[in-house]
């Protein structure tokens, strides 16, 4: 009986702490079970870019457009996380998303190291730390240095969990020897199986350095992470360091719209995507939306027509207005506030070919004004307004070409970009607080890419967001970090106790994760 109950232990650590692949069942169905050598290493790279891409858009749906009220699912009450309803089933759902996607990784790794294949060894390097830069932004600290060696010489079958910062400088670490494998050109052999760059090693390099830009602004409150210095290092050396220079670097995978690469919400009906549950928020709203004295709307975003709709099904003697639902608001309030709100834009996003954004080149122009502005990097305010107005730029023309899907088709041009630059909404001076306008517009630039506004607002706290009245289920404190699940705490709870100490903490939804404002001040 002892025996069975190891076994079992050990196998439940496996499976639910690391989180072993449970969709790559073509070509690798079980990576702890696979004889390095046995498949190719390119044989993973598929699964990882797309399965990745559409899991990410689910999760910016589900979960960060929910938390940071982008929308709220205000139609019933079947879906509460805007009310910030989160049980240890999604918990464990969102570790083992991470956590399974950063082990295929590694196993490619391993693979392209074995098959001598350069190129899928820089990549599975970015990709780890994609995955596993969420994981530790999503709880906090996490194993890193000892993850996934169940099987390995070592037998580790209980990791420790590294400290968040030590995460982070062994993730700078990873994203050097990334850029430096990346450096030797090495030549992706099947370039038709890369849906994001056609396999161009300049630009999986961009990505990476871009990533690495993302991470440094991630920790910048933190002093001892010395962030500015490496930014500086980055921007003065960009033969060494190339990031994101354009919208045609972006991080996005293309989806053909053919089986199997298919978009995750494609056959998404309207209702169960938007209008009979998950509505666009009044934070939304008054973020994009300019009324008179009258209470008017008298201009909007151009992004808002791409982002959403208007709900058509209002009264018909009255115009069709942007109206947003209340995030967090009690059961009671629901229907009331419900009525008439707007919708995700079904037409633009429930498409067979829509594609996922991992990052873009507007986050890089906004991290540069942030850094900027706080003389992390040089230039003063000066630098800080270039790169922020390129910036709302980018994010505009990244968006444009979508509005073409939209039931009424949204057109942008140059001139719609420079009247918004000017408007209250965006222009430089329309804040004394320019550390908040950037905040605010990097929020919005952040819409449908993955879970990043949530860590951005946690990060900066920007925007204000008003939590509602019936936002109970974590005490009207919008959740800090997610919570390690019952079975990490179950098989691992010695380290993980360890990490909830250092932390200084409970394993709850308030404990701030330690690069938060929260944590810092």
């Amino acid at each position: 009986m002892k025996t069975l109950k190891k076994i079992a232990l050990i196998i439940g650590i496996m499976v639910l702490t690391w989180a072993c692949t449970d969709n790559f069942e073509e070509t690798n169905t079980d990576p702890n079970r696979t004889i390095v050598g046995d498949i190719q290493a390119s044989g993973m790279f598929e699964p990882l870019l797309y399965n990745g891409a559409n899991a990410w858009q689910n999760y910016t749906w589900f979960w960060n457009n929910e938390l940071i009220q982008f929308t709220a699912f205000t139609g019933g009450t079947t879906r509460q996380e805007h009310r910030y309803f989160i049980s240890d089933a999604n918990w464990q759902s969102v570790w083992n998303f991470y956590a399974r996607y950063a082990n295929n990784a590694l196993h490619m790794h391993n693979l392209s190291i074995e098959q001598e294949d350069p190129s899928l060894e820089a990549i599975s390097i970015t990709l780890k730390v994609l995955y596993l830069s969420n994981l530790t932004d999503m709880f906090g600290d996490i194993p890193y240095s000892e993850a996934f060696l169940a099987l390995s010489e070592e037998g580790v079958v209980k990791p420790r969990f590294d400290s968040q910062e030590e995460v982070y400088r062994q993730m700078f670490a990873d994203l050097e020897e990334a850029n430096n494998i990346y450096a030797t050109n090495p030549i992706f052999i099947k370039p038709s199986l890369d849906g994001m760059y056609g396999g161009s090693m300049d630009q999986w390099r961009k990505f990476n350095n871009s990533l690495y830009l993302r991470l440094l602004n991630r920790v910048s409150g933190r002093s001892s992470m010395n962030s500015g210095d490496k930014m500086t290092e980055m921007l003065n050396n960009p033969s060494k360091y190339p990031v994101f220079t354009s919208n045609e670097d972006n991080a996005t995978v293309v989806f053909s719209g053919n089986d199997p690469y298919r978009s995750q919400f494609d056959n998404t009906n309207e209702g169960s995507f938007t209008s009979s549950g998950r509505k666009l928020t009044e934070q939304l709203i008054k973020m994009t939306v300019l009324t008179n004295e009258s209470d008017e709307q008298i201009y909007e975003d151009p992004r808002l027509a791409i982002y959403g709709k208007k709900n058509p099904n209002t009264d018909p003697n009255l115009p069709l207005v942007w109206k947003g639902t209340v995030a967090g608001c009690t059961e009671s309030e629901q229907s009331d506030v419900d009525r008439g709100t707007s919708w995700l834009n079904a037409a633009v996003f429930c498409r067979a070919d829509a594609p996922g954004f991992f990052m873009d080149f507007a986050e890089v122009q906004f991290i540069f004004a942030e850094a900027a502005l706080k003389g992390l990097i040089p230039g003063g305010e000066s630098a800080a307004r270039q790169y922020y107005e390129s910036a709302v730029a980018a994010s505009i023309e990244k968006w444009a070409p979508l509005g073409q899907y939209s039931e009424t088709p949204v057109v942008i041009s140059s001139e719609d970009i420079s009247a918004f630059l000017a408007s209250d909404l965006a222009a430089w001076d329309s804040l004394d607080n320019k550390e908040e306008l950037i905040g605010n517009q990097k929020f919005l630039a952040l819409f449908w890419v993955g879970m990043e506004a949530y860590h951005e607002y946690r990060r900066t706290g920007y925007p204000e967001l008003t939590i509602g009245d019936g936002a109970i289920y974590n005490d009207f404190i919008l959740p800090t970090r997610f919570a390690y699940p019952n079975t990490t705490m179950a098989t691992n709870g010695e380290n993980a106790q360890e990490a909830l100490s250092r932390m200084g903490g409970e394993n709850n939804m308030k404990t701030p994760v330690w690069w938060s404002k929260e944590a810092i001040e």
